[in-house]
C-alpha cells in the first residue's frame, strides 16, 4: 500500500473515536501493542484479544471515555505511519483531560499490525487521581 493509503487506515480509526466495529476492521488480530511505561497498563500486548481484555479492560474501569484524536500524520516508505495527537479522556470522577501522544503504526496488508505509543502519562495520572 502507498503511504497515503496507510495514513487513511490510521486516520479512519482515529476519526471513528476507536469505534469497536472500525477497530475490528482495521486492527490485525495479531497486533503488537506497545504502551509506554508509566501510562496505565503500560507494557507490551500481543494480539487484539489481549489488547481489549488486558489493556483496555482495566483502563475503562477508571474512565468513561478515552479516545485518540489525530492531529498530524506522516508516513515513510516502510509502511510506518507517525501520528501526533491527543487522547480525550473523561474519568469516572468527571475529570477531563487531553493527553498528548505520538503513535508509530506499522501497517501490513491494510491492517494496523503494530503500535508503539508514547504519551504524557503525568497528565492522565493527575486526572485519574484528582
Amino acid at each position: 500500500m502507498s503511504a497515503t493509503d496507510n495514513i487513511a487506515v490510521v486516520r479512519r480509526m482515529y476519526e471513528s473515536k476507536a469505534a469497536p466495529d472500525v477497530l475490528a476492521e482495521v486492527i490485525d488480530p495479531d497486533i503488537l501493542w506497545d504502551i509506554t511505561p508509566g501510562f496505565p497498563g503500560g507494557g507490551v500486548y500481543h494480539g487484539f484479544e489481549s489488547v481489549g481484555r488486558d489493556f483496555f479492560g482495566p483502563l475503562f474501569e477508571q474512565v468513561d471515555a478515552l479516545y485518540p484524536v489525530g492531529e498530524k500524520y506522516y508516513a515513510d516508505d516502510a509502511d510506518h505511519v507517525f501520528a501526533l495527537g491527543h487522547y480525550h479522556c473523561v474519568t469516572k470522577k468527571g475529570q477531563t483531560a487531553d493527553i498528548r501522544f505520538i503513535h508509530i503504526w506499522t501497517v501490513r496488508d491494510g491492517k494496523l499490525a503494530e503500535l508503539r505509543q508514547a504519551a504524557d502519562s503525568l497528565v492522565l495520572d493527575r486526572a485519574l487521581n484528582a
